[in-house]
């Protein structure tokens, strides 16, 4: 059985990993399942793994089971050409002091995954000709802001104490979906009064009243591809949560994305479970009207009363489970009210010169062509030859101090921008690599598009690209899931927000959700969908001892 070595240490005395491929996890067989089980994770993205993880921790035998060749999710990694890129984490706040969420991730994996801050100005908002950084920390945020906007200090100090509200206020919007629905019913009038603030507002709808100064909203919501909608479609909570978690800045895993399912799996391990991979669910099975287990794509049953969908809510209820058992429960028509969240194109880039020889910055770049995104990414959509809406630059190498150990003399580059899914939908159904020449030449025609967009702001890198690839939505459906090749589970916006149905019990027994259509997207929001699940299926009392030993 594969495993990792605890003991390895690096040179400064931090945890490294000796493995030589970004790959992890067990291959599946039938054979190589236990006798027993006390719960399945269908998927194995952070929400899955947190949740897998603090059940182990209770000395319950968890199997996730992953149907990709690597665990992670969107944490994974991949190699190529003698490179490795991340797939979805391409930053994570919280992490640089001992708050709730770095809590959380040293208890997953257990202490042994170091983070290393970006720059202090970790954003850099291009917004036409415009320029505007994001800098850690809230006085220097604040204090950067008011530079670029003098008179709009008491509109930046009353945005600040918005945010904190809403912070305060997801304690109760996030107990609300962890308590059973008769606790719940009770305790309703007394967590409705501690909500966030601007639950049922959009993002554009409660900016507006603080500023009328256009360039500083576009600004304040530099970030929304961070949860896929420009602000007058977005939820304000979504918004402020995604607003605070990087106040202080952003930082990004030693090693690469991967190494965080590298380092969960020995916890989850040690309470006899598994994170096998290969191992695509093809049905939940819930005959009677309760759940029993799972049939795998190879037709082998697993029984199990406990199964955990990190899935997210469109496929569990869309696909896993039998059509007549969603619609018994009224499933399909919850699922009907909300829409999927936007698809995505990304640049995987290649340089053979490190990162420091070639200038490339601990900064993430978000270009807009002007100061509202809503009409433009309206008009992309209607026109997706146009221009694009955002585009969002990363540096990984630069991010990773260990990239130049792993890959010397080499460096990466990330872009990515939204996409209709009916831009690629023709291909639907087709083998990943084997879609044709015209799907390539789509694509590749995106992505020279976008490469000019790191041309104009780093012209000194081109013609030292070795190597790029592009992946599109339909990457997204192949690797991960995604019924429509959607980055971020169920669409953001208000509507998401007030949907009471999306906690961690369903009405189906026995079948529990988790991930980042529980609270919210990325990779904070889906580890709190994982907690919340996991103190949902245990109960609070029985959880209690771990969260003592993970909180103090």
């Amino acid at each position: 059985m594969p495993g990792v070595d605890p003991g390895a240490r690096g040179a400064q005395g931090s945890p490294v990993s000796t493995k030589t491929s970004v790959r992890t996890g067990y291959r599946y067989r039938p054979e190589r399942l236990g006798s027993r089980y006390d719960a399945l994770v269908v998927g194995s993205g952070i929400g899955g793994l947190t949740a897998a993880a603090l059940l182990a921790a209770l000395g319950r035998r968890v199997a996730v089971l992953e149907q990709h060749y690597t665990a992670g999710g969107a944490t994974h990694s991949f190699e190529r050409a003698g490179y490795d890129w991340d797939v979805g984490l391409h930053y994570v706040g919280d992490m640089g002091a001992r708050t709730t969420l770095r809590r959380m991730m040293d208890f997953l994996t257990m202490g042994r995954l170091e983070w290393a801050p970006m720059d202090a100005h970790y954003e850099r908002f291009f917004i036409g000709a415009r320029v505007v950084d994001a800098v850690a920390g809230r006085t220097a945020f604040r204090d950067n802001l008011l530079v670029h906007f003098p008179r709009e200090g008491a509109a930046v100090d009353r945005y600040l104490a918005l945010v904190d509200q809403v912070a305060r206020g997801m304690r109760a919007f996030s107990m609300e979906r962890t308590l059973p629905p008769w606790l719940a019913l009770l305790a309703r009038p007394w967590l409705r009064r501690q909500q966030p603030p601007g639950l049922a507002r959009s993002t554009w709808d409660v900016l507006a009243q603080l500023t009328a100064e256009r360039d500083l909203i576009a600004v304040l919501t530099g970030q929304w591809g961070d949860y896929g909608l420009p602000p007058r479609r977005s939820s304000f909570v979504v918004h402020a949560m995604v607003a605070r978690h990087y106040l202080n800045g952003g930082h990004y895993p030693v090693g690469g994305a991967w190494r965080i399912a590298e380092c969960a799996l020995p916890r989850i391990r040690a309470a006899g479970g598994e994170v096998f991979t290969y191992a695509r669910v093809e049905r939940i099975l819930a005959p009677g009207g309760r759940v029993r287990g799972v049939r795998m794509a190879d037709g082998h049953e697993i029984d199990c009363d406990c199964v955990i969908s990190d899935a997210g809510a469109a496929n569990t209820f869309g696909r896993l489970l039998p059509p007549e058992v969603a619609r018994a429960h009224g499933l399909d028509r919850l699922l009907a009210q909300l829409q999927p969240s936007l698809g995505h194109l990304c640049v995987y880039i290649g340089l053979e010169a490190a990162a420091v020889e070639l200038g490339l910055p601990k900064t993430n770049f978000w270009i807009y062509p002007d100061n509202d995104s809503d009409a433009a990414l309206a008009r992309f959509l209607a026109d997706p030859s146009g221009e694009f809406p955002v585009v969002y630059i990363s540096f990984p190498s630069a991010k990773d101090p260990d990239f130049e150990r792993r890959r010397p003399g080499r460096a990466t580059i990330e872009i990515i921008a939204p996409v209709p899914w009916s831009l690629f939908a023709p291909w639907a159904g087709t083998t990943w690599g084997r879609r044709g020449a015209d799907y390539d030449a789509l694509k590749n025609a995106y992505g020279e598009r976008l490469l000019e967009h790191l041309y104009a702001k780093l012209p000194q890198l081109r013609g030292r690209v070795a190597y790029h690839e592009v992946s599109t939505p339909l990457s997204m459906q192949w690797f991960c899931g995604a019924p429509h090749g959607e980055l971020y589970g169920l669409e953001h916006g208000v509507a998401r927000m007030q949907a009471r149905w999306l906690r961690p019990r369903t009405p189906l027994a026995g079948l529990w959700l988790t991930g980042q259509d529980i609270v919210s997207c990325g990779i904070g929001g889906a580890m709190m969908g994982g907690l919340a699940t996991a103190l949902a299926v245990a109960g609070t009392r029985r959880m209690m001892p771990v969260m003592k030993q993970i909180f103090g």
